[in-house]
């Protein structure tokens, strides 16, 4: 192992740090694929012995119901897994109480892969207030408390107690997002990586089809867990840097290096021949780079280590803006971060991300042989989370806007990961033919977002080179192409297809990308729009905007006109629903207050808002955690967050979005008159709550009163006045008010 200081610099061979990867449909499949395709994969000994298995390759935990779909992750692993030869089963939402579950299918002959499911399990089973949820969406008829709190720990524990010989690979969102030393929002205290604690062999984090393929075969060809440290987009334990790697410091990256005084252009010959001359040698030089670029591949970063971040918050941030920095597939370095002090002192290596997949494998992935229904061992429950998606499509993966709360960035990548158009043709139709209630409407053709479909930079150089946190803020990078025409011929031919009425857009629209194309935001207002469309501004202050990483709200009227002309062209009365975040890093009672006016002065009214949930490995769980902000060099002196901590202020940031709620009101009424602004208080027309207070109102705990079930949709979001439908429900409540027609006693 070669130590580097801020100015050494170590020559080595030419390596490719981004060489083109072996297509994962070309690997020589494994001897079991004699036994053909499963109509599901099984999940019992019965369909096991239906297929003719004495044993399963392959045995997949998972924390969700079994839904072979392609928008379910154990589904596509699965399903990729069985076309590399393997004979995978299925082991869906075991209970963990007992060690038997985890042996229903036997001891699986190469590994057992363990994932939580699509959700995060403390995402899944709480709220932002930390309150537990009593129904769970992707479980049969939604019925609660179907998995552990974090699940990979568990499932991995109870999998090593049935069959402590079986290799142990962990994935899915929990495991990526928790591959490093994380705050964990519901213990308040920084956690040790999930690979340590799972006491797993591999952990594959993103999408990981490529590497998990790697593995599938190696282990099949008799390669061992611990010699499996070469594949990107893994992560692994081992006891010390392997000596001919270079290692660098996290903290000495990108250091200033000796600089010149700047010239003056003013300065006189005499003025200039005073000024001490530089040494010998000298030259005027701004950062010196510890590694060349022919050294990345062999390049790692230490991380300052988990007894270390989880002491001090400053440490932290910064250890999460490496972590940033070092994401892009072309240029990122491995990184490395002790755990354990000692005898017991672990390393937890972290390969850089996997290279994305290509249109072709794409392609092939999202067309495997999904039964593209839930395992008929669920018999007619129904599985909220499929009756959301059963007639969508997944054009795209990847997201390149980088919002600092969301935690797509960190999981799928910047880089857009596209499906051709012939092949999301293809699986439209098949949806048509096939899929059970399919009535003529295709419930969304998107992703991650709507409008990134086939966007990228402009040149795959800098691409490569790119260190930036997202493409579209603080503006629209030049760099990127915008285009939207690809998206704009997709949609036109699947709508025109015979058997499809319409096609909506589901996945929320990236509104600033949007602009750039007006004939798309045409398109989209005219054709796929079914009154109402999602749109994400979530804040309109500058302060929180800043920490989101999100445009002003110049952008969002920009949209809004366009979206509305286009409507009226079109002959149709169509509104936008825009979402907000409550308590933020970055804002302030009084942002949160001129959103409230700002809201009401737009005629919005908010039936369920959002409160910052700070997800493991976010940029803004980082904030909320130090009070720093890592989107510039974090240091003891660098810029300070205003972070909304404590029940008490995220209660408040939330009532103000439900300022015209009345079990709201005496909260608001008090936060008014201490931020000295009781002329708010009132019942003008630009005042925010009204003196007087319901009778019954405001005395229930937050969160317990149900909007009316005769409230249309359209006055919930928009505040516009009831549907005919809806005024005539209401006609007898409002006419038993009256004095005189007072409704007798019964």
């Amino acid at each position: 192992m070669q130590v580097l200081g801020p100015r050494a610099t170590i020559m080595r061979p030419m390596q490719a740090v981004a060489a083109s990867p072996k297509d994962i449909f070309s690997h020589r499949k494994y001897w079991a694929a004699r036994f053909g395709t499963a109509p599901f994969l099984p999940m019992s000994r019965a369909e096991m012995d239906k297929l003719g298995w004495d044993e399963c390759d392959i045995i997949l935990i998972t924390g969700d119901a079994y839904v072979d779909h392609p928008s379910f992750g154990m589904a596509i692993v699965g399903r990729l897994l069985e076309a590399q030869g393997f004979r995978v089963g299925i082991i869906a939402q075991p209970d963990w109480h007992s060690v038997d579950p985890f042996r229903t299918l036997g001891k699986p002959k190469l590994f057992f892969g363990v994932t939580a499911g699509n959700m995060d399990s403390m995402v899944n089973r709480y709220t932002s207030d930390r309150r537990l949820r009593s129904d769970d969406a992707y479980t049969p008829n939604a019925e609660g408390a179907k998995r552990p709190d974090r699940a990979v720990i568990v499932y991995s524990q109870r999998a090593r107690e049935a069959y402590p010989d079986v290799p142990i690979v962990i994935g899915g969102i929990e495991a990526s997002l928790r591959r490093i030393a994380h705050f964990d929002y519901w213990s308040e205290k920084v956690r040790r990586s999930v690979l340590v604690d799972a006491k797993a062999d591999i952990l594959v984090y993103g999408n990981a089809e490529r590497a998990i393929v790697d593995i599938a075969h190696r282990l099949a060809a008799r390669a061992t867990p611990d010699s499996i440290t070469d594949i990107r987009g893994t992560a692994f334990l081992r006891a010390a840097t392997p000596a001919d790697w270079i290692e660098i410091d996290s903290t000495r990256i990108d250091m200033p290096g000796p600089l010149n005084p700047p010239v003056d252009p003013y300065a006189t010959e005499a003025e200039m021949a005073k000024k001490a001359p530089l040494a010998e040698g000298a030259q005027v030089v701004r950062f010196i780079r510890e590694v060349k670029n022919t050294d990345r591949a062999r390049s790692v970063i230490r991380m300052p280590a988990y007894e270390t971040v989880a002491q001090d918050p400053i440490l932290y941030a910064h250890a999460s803006r490496i972590l940033h920095v070092e994401s892009n597939p072309g240029n990122a370095r491995a990184l490395v971060q002790r755990h354990g002090e000692g005898k017991n002192a672990r390393e937890v290596w972290i390969n850089p991300p996997p290279i994305p997949l290509t249109m072709k494998e794409m392609d092939a992935l999202y067309e495997l042989p999904y039964a593209r229904v839930p395992h008929p061992a669920y018999g007619k429950a129904k599985i909220p989370a499929y009756e959301m998606i059963r007639f969508s499509v997944t054009i795209q993966r990847g997201c390149f806007g980088g919002c600092t709360f969301c935690s797509i960035t960190e999981h799928e990548g910047r880089i857009i990961q596209n499906r051709s158009e012939d092949s999301i043709i293809r699986e439209i139709e098949q949806i048509r033919d096939e899929v059970p209630g399919f009535t003529g409407v295709i419930s969304d053709l998107g992703g991650p977002t709507a409008n990134m479909y086939r966007l990228a930079c402009k040149s795959r150089e800098i691409e490569s080179a790119c260190r930036r946190p997202s493409c579209v803020y603080p503006g629209v990078c030049p760099n990127l192409n915008t285009d939207h025409s690809s998206l704009i011929h997709l949609y036109r031919r699947a709508r025109t297809l015979p058997g499809i009425k319409k096609v909506l857009i589901g996945s929320g629209v990236r509104y600033d990308l949007a602009v750039e194309s007006p004939e798309y935001v045409k398109e989209l207002a005219q054709h796929h729009v079914g009154g109402y469309l999602k749109i994400a501004p979530e804040a309109i202050g500058e302060g929180p905007l800043s920490k989101m990483m999100k445009p002003g709200v110049g952008t969002y009227y920009k949209f809004k006109e366009l979206f509305d002309k286009f409507s009226r062209e079109a002959g149709k009365e169509q509104y936008l629903i825009p979402y907000f975040i409550a308590a933020h890093p970055g804002t302030t009672d009084q942002d949160m207050l001129e959103l409230a006016l700002w809201l009401k002065q737009n005629g919005f009214r908010a039936d369920q808002v959002q409160a910052f949930l700070p997800s493991p490995m976010a940029t803004a769980t980082a904030m909320y955690h130090s009070g720093k902000n890592p989107l510039r060099k974090v240091t003891r002196d660098s810029e300070d967050v205003i972070i909304p901590k404590g029940l008490r202020v995220r209660r408040l940031h939330k009532a103000l979005l439900r300022y015209h709620d009345a079990e709201n009101w005496p909260l608001l009424r008090d936060a008014l008159r201490r931020m000295g602004r009781r002329d708010l208080i009132g019942s003008g027309k630009h005042q925010l709550v009204p003196t007087f207070q319901p009778a019954g109102t405001g005395l229930k705990p937050e969160g317990a009163r149900k909007p009316s079930k005769y409230q249309s949709f359209r006055t919930q979001h928009t505040g516009l006045p009831p549907s005919p439908v809806a005024r005539d429900r209401k006609a007898p409540a409002a006419k038993a008010k009256r004095p005189a027609r007072a409704a007798k006693p019964r």
